[in-house]
């Protein structure tokens, strides 16, 4: 199986905004094959901290496995169009995040960002809302970070 092309979905999930959160991702080959899913607790945060930390995540987990290309997929059209420069990061708690992306951006040969609808992300959505029950002592599922 090769990983050197790759697609991440990413989601983040906060109950309440700012509440307890979680971030989700699954790295998969282009032909869909699961290389890696990731389920992190938060803490308490926005929804939009734990989209951005949900990318970092997924991306950190793809430069691991020696991706160079890779596509990565999420519901929100916020981190989209400000990672494809659509919009400026106003908020200053999210610049940091977004410059960690941008980083790890760097590092691969091809990014692209894609907007999907949130019915095509239903495993990000279930990893990020297992880590917000991770964050309350939830035991972790098998095979998931």
């Amino acid at each position: 199986m090769t990983t050197d092309s790759v697609v991440i979905h990413t989601d983040g999930a906060a109950r309440g905004n700012p509440g307890p959160a979680g971030a989700g991702a699954v790295v998969t080959t282009r032909d869909g094959d699961v290389i890696a899913e990731i389920a992190e607790p938060l803490g308490d945060t926005t929804n939009n901290v734990a989209e951005y930390t949900a990318a970092i995540l997924g991306l950190e987990r793809a430069a691991e496995l020696g991706a160079t290309r890779v596509e990565l997929r999420t519901d929100s059209q916020l981190l989209v169009h400000q990672l494809s420069g659509r919009y400026r990061v106003k908020a200053s708690h999210l610049q940091p995040l977004h410059a960690r992306v941008k980083e790890l951006v760097a590092s691969f040969e091809r990014v692209r960002f894609v907007h999907v609808p949130r019915e095509s992300n239903a495993e990000a959505d279930r990893l990020a809302n297992l880590g917000v029950e991770l964050g309350f002592g939830g035991p972790p599922a098998p095979g998931v970070r």
